[in-house]
């Protein structure tokens, strides 16, 4: 999650930047990501960088994003790499909106160590910088974290798979995303916390990099390894529904449990659908709304956001079990992303 320098296009696109925010602020960024902000009545400028433009969670965030520029009279600009990993692409886009007089810089870091070194060289320019969803390592590195207790999401999800595997003996596949991934190991470990079990008892362990089309081929390969899986953790949802085409390729759809967090609308339905037996559901434009306000109060006041703040996470399921909390798939249907 190649690294690839931006040297060169780094410093001619500071230069258009630099040079467009006398009139008014655009977007400039690497990526596909890049998009018009939205003007507010002050001149305080607000960035917000994501991994992606595509993912669903992004998008909601970015929506998330501006519509707090627009009740908070700022400026946003937008950027996001070019894919899931894409660290020189967010350097790029942090250089650039530097360049811009942004007052803040939002970012969800596709490289939580890499993407330090440029997330410093803005704070010592008076840049407010705020992670969301992802912490940066270290998570101080950062001013301010908003985002999702990924240990919480997974020991939820473990909670209701043991519970719902009542008694039985369990044989786990983890669906995983990529080594050294803060989001995915805070989540696979929360998993095995509320599961209570360690990795010694996961009998296929697989990376998907949270794709649908690499959670099919996981799920296959654990298959072919533990034909015995009965219960199935997942990073996210799309890699719950590769999981689960390739159970139910093999009719096995029905009595395997697949347990995953998010919360999207098309995961969330797959929970109703009988698809995956329950989510946490996670909230991605509450995370961006309350740092478009950070930034806005630290331009205001010069009061900095600190610390961590949790944006909550809910249990979905329409099989309540015993002893762990959750709500319906209406309420996730309600408050769901995508």
């Amino acid at each position: 999650m190649p690294r690839i320098s931006r040297l060169p296009s780094s410093l001619l696109r500071a230069a258009a930047c630099t040079g467009i925010a006398a009139l008014t602020l655009t977007a400039c960024g690497s990526g596909s990501g890049s998009g018009t902000a939205n003007a507010g009545s002050g001149s305080v400028k607000v960035g917000l960088i994501t991994k992606t433009d595509t993912n669903p969670f992004f998008v909601k965030m970015k929506e998330g994003a501006e519509k707090a520029a627009k009740e908070n009279g700022v400026e946003l600009s937008t950027a996001a790499g070019k894919f899931d990993g894409d660290n020189a692409g967010q350097v790029t886009a942090i250089e650039n909106m530097v360049a811009a007089g942004v007052k803040g810089i939002l970012i969800t870091p596709s490289d939580s160590k890499a993407i330090v070194p440029a997330i410093e060289k803005a704070k010592a320019k008076g840049v407010l910088v705020i992670a969301l969803d992802t912490p940066t390592d270290p998570e101080s590195a950062v001013d301010a974290l908003f985002a999702t207790d990924n240990l919480k999401a997974g020991e939820l999800i473990g909670q209701y798979a043991k519970a719902a595997m009542k008694g039985k003996t369990a044989k786990i596949a983890a669906l995983d995303l990529a080594p050294g991934v803060s989001v995915g190991v805070q989540r696979h470990n929360g998993f095995l916390k509320g599961f209570g079990a360690t990795d010694k008892d996961v009998a296929c362990a697989q990376d998907t990099g949270g794709d649908q089309s690499k959670g099919q081929t996981a799920m296959e390969n654990c298959l072919q390894k533990e034909p015995g899986i009965n219960v199935v953790y997942t990073i996210n949802e799309p890699a719950a529904l590769g999981a689960y085409t390739a159970l139910k390729a093999k009719g096995r759809e029905k009595d395997v449990l697949i347990v995953s967090v998010d919360g999207g609308c098309t995961g969330t339905q797959a929970v109703k659908d009988g698809k995956i037996a329950a989510t946490s559901q996670q909230y991605p434009l509450k995370m961006a709304a309350e740092g478009v306000k950070a930034v806005a109060t630290y331009a205001k006041d010069g009061k900095k956001a600190s610390g961590y703040t949790d944006t909550g996470v809910t249990l979905i399921t329409d099989k309540a079990q015993d002893g762990v909390t959750s709500k319906d798939t209406a309420y996730g249907l309600d408050n769901c992303w995508g």
